[in-house]
């Protein structure tokens, strides 16, 4: 079911040319020619039940490609982005591409028959089809019964210095069919304004310049694409203005994420004032209010804090930036436990004062602040040199650069209790 009636046959067969392909209201590129039926039913032979109509009718159209869209699902009672980037396909340079990743699945369901104890039948009854590397992917229910055709999303748990990440593999519905599932992948932001560097719809717009300069892709073809695309962009602003917002929940956390990425506190108010309950995990496990205080977007922060948006005992280990001592000072009237960690994050950043102020609240708690802080400060100082100096003769990156590095480490090394 394709609503592509905006695109004349002559369009969608110069976009096919060039690697584009349009399916159930959505984008996908690099998108491969349709997957012969020989190979639709040597699939077909290892699953537990009949493909589901809607994934054949994609295959039919393309064997796989790329996707460019934001999708987020409850996981472990997180908050979880799930990367769907990737439709996998057969000869993929991706980390396994669509066999390879059925004959994981395979030996994945012959182990947990044996743990079980139960004879595994040979079939299986989730089939991968996307995702991303190996950490996110997503399968359809292949055995017959209720949940036949529904479209699951798998991502791997991640080791617990992952602060607010997943810790455990976790699970979650993503439509009861392929194409509530492509409904389901929208646009968060316009990717033509991001409020960001890294932002949905970045590889698609790359993509396209390339294939426009390299290979002739009409201009105005792409921009009416593009403008198709942008069709995915979620509008928070019409309810938020009726007074409705706050019974979208999913409209909601986007609204709120770009306060938080606009660090507009002004939106925040408007969104408090609209009822929105900020309470629960915004991304992974953290809270609107660690977001905030994690990206920088002190004026959010505030105006989080100011709303009642609760605040996690452990928020000031985000910091990571020149936070204000009154916002340090809300932060910690509100439940911010005191740490000798943050009070040398605060002197890297260069916020001394709120340094000052975390540690007076340490001493406050029977913290023995200089000797605590002395080890912590000489153990942050080695590990900013010895990255920068990897970053000077080439060996590491660092989301800082040299000039930001070398900031923080006279900060730390001038700063006083």
């Amino acid at each position: 079911m394709n609503n592509n009636t905006s695109f004349s046959i002559e369009e969608l067969s110069t976009l096919r040319e060039h690697g584009v392909v349009l399916f159930a209201d959505r984008v996908i590129f690099d998108a491969q020619p349709p997957m012969p039926q020989q190979q639709i039913d040597a699939v077909q032979a290892l699953c537990a039940g009949p493909l589901p109509e809607a994934l054949v009718a994609l295959w039919q159209h393309t064997a796989g490609g790329r996707l460019d869209y934001d999708l987020a699902l409850p996981m472990n009672g997180n908050v979880e982005s799930v990367s769907w980037s990737e439709l996998f396909w057969d000869g993929s340079d991706g980390y396994r591409d669509l066999q390879g990743w059925i004959e994981h699945e395979q030996e994945l369901a012959e182990e947990a028959a044996e743990d079980s104890g139960t004879p595994w039948s040979g079939k299986l009854t989730h089939l991968p089809f996307g995702g991303f590397e190996y950490c996110d992917r997503v399968y359809a229910v292949v055995e017959p019964g209720a949940t036949h055709g529904q479209i699951i999303a798998w991502k791997q748990g991640l080791p617990p210095a992952w602060t607010h990440a997943l810790h455990e593999d976790g699970l979650s519905p993503v439509a009861a069919d392929l194409h509530g599932a492509f409904a389901a992948l929208h646009l968060d932001e316009d990717p033509l304004a991001p409020t960001s560097d890294y932002f949905s719809g970045q590889a698609l717009l790359a993509y396209l310049d390339d294939r426009h300069e390299g290979y002739g892709l009409d201009l105005d073809l792409m921009d009416k694409l593009v403008t198709f695309y942008c069709r995915a962009i979620v509008d928070w602003r019409t309810p938020l203005a009726e007074g409705t917002l706050r019974h979208h929940p999913a409209l909601a956390r986007a609204a709120l994420r770009h306060a938080i990425a606009a660090d507009d506190a002004a939106l925040v108010a408007d969104l408090a004032a609209a009822g929105l309950n900020f309470e629960g995990p915004h991304e992974g496990s953290a809270l609107a209010t660690d977001v905030a205080v994690g990206h920088s977007a002190f004026a959010a922060a505030a105006a989080l804090v100011r709303a009642g948006a609760p605040v996690a005992s452990d928020v000031l280990r985000n910091i990571d930036g020149q936070i204000s001592p009154e916002l340090t000072h809300a932060l910690l009237d509100n439940g911010a436990e005191p740490t000798v960690a943050a009070i040398v994050k605060c002197a890297a950043c260069g916020a001394p004062a709120s340094a000052h102020l975390i540690a007076d609240a340490c001493t406050q708690i029977g913290i023995d602040v200089p000797p605590a802080f002395v080890a912590d400060r000489d153990a942050m100082l080695v590990e900013l040199e010895t990255t920068l100096a990897q970053m000077r003769d080439g060996t590491q990156g660092h989301y800082l650069g040299q000039e930001g590095l070398a900031e923080r480490i006279e900060h730390l090394q001038t700063f006083r209790l």
